[in-house]
């Protein structure tokens, strides 16, 4: 049998002048991360390893710059192509027709199981499987034949493999969208005279962004990190530029920062963007920013 303690029990206490209990814990803990920020500063600042000269020496160096170029250049150009692709596939994957919804599947299956790496080497070295490129009908005459060598350079390679990757983690991004708003929107839409694809751009896609805009900024800076793979294949990338200076001087470490530096920057900025994307589209619903720590 439990009793509960009348306020006489409890005794009188003043809400106004409560005091928190102390929690030595936080104290300490508080310490130990400022020690081990005051470590890691001292070994970052005093270690001549780092040669910070050399940092400041290449970090607008003009090659370097155009290799932050580049690596912007095909993390935007896969995105838009790998988000339209993407969009294509996820509406492939609610189609009532089965072949379709079958082909999206398997498109989305393969490319989200094959390592990013693996898939520019293999369209870097089509030329093995197919030495020409060929337009025409299938098993009849050709309309135009070309080198495969010719076309497909490091720069084609890399825009294929990134937006082919790209394309099918967007298609999951957009279909788990479109599946957020509710199918009576929908019947709504349809009620009021709108065609299936007007109630999709009109409707249900401007809803639907809610939900697609997070996961979509982190698979934008997740693709402008992935660029770097494109080194592999000669590409001249951020990465790309940074080794072929330490290649002649052996200046590892230095030029390894001068990267890191400019990918925190760009990844930055776009952190910046997507957060400002967010509560565009996310206008007139009730923030919860907070609420689990209530």
């Amino acid at each position: 049998m439990t009793t509960t303690a009348t306020p006489h029990e409890l005794g009188h206490v003043d809400v106004a002048t409560a005091r928190p209990r102390p929690r030595p814990w936080r104290w300490l803990l508080g310490a130990v991360i400022a020690a081990g920020l005051a470590q890691v500063a001292w070994f970052v600042t005093h270690n001549p390893r780092f040669e910070w000269p050399v940092v400041a020496e290449y970090l607008f160096d003009p090659n370097v710059l155009a290799g932050l170029g580049t690596s912007v250049l095909l993390t935007v150009v896969a995105m838009l192509a790998g988000s339209v692709l993407g969009v294509l596939l996820a509406l492939g994957q609610l189609a009532d027709f089965g072949p379709v919804r079958w082909v999206c599947t398997l498109y989305i299956g393969l490319f989200r199981g094959i390592p990013p790496l693996v898939q520019l080497l293999f369209w870097f070295n089509l030329a093995y499987l197919l030495p020409r490129l060929s337009i025409g009908v299938p098993f009849g005459p050709t309309f135009g034949s070309w080198s495969t060598n010719d076309l497909i350079t490091p720069l084609t390679a890399a825009l294929i493999g990134l937006t082919l990757h790209e394309a099918a983690y967007m298609a999951e991004i957009v279909r788990a969208g479109i599946l957020s708003v509710d199918p009576g929107q929908r019947d709504a839409a349809m009620a009021m005279g709108f065609t299936g694809g007007q109630t999709f751009l009109r409707v249900v896609l401007p809803q639907a962004m809610r939900v697609i805009i997070p996961p979509s900024g982190s698979q934008f800076i997740s693709l402008l990190k992935g660029t770097s793979l494109v080194s592999v294949i000669a590409m001249t990338d951020l990465l790309h530029a940074v080794q072929t200076v330490y290649n002649q001087t052996y200046q590892i470490v230095p030029m390894l920062i001068v990267a890191c530096f400019w990918y925190l920057v760009v990844v930055t900025a776009l952190s910046l963007l997507q957060q400002r994307l967010e509560r565009r589209f996310g206008r007139g619903q009730r923030s919860t920013r907070g609420e689990w720590l209530a």
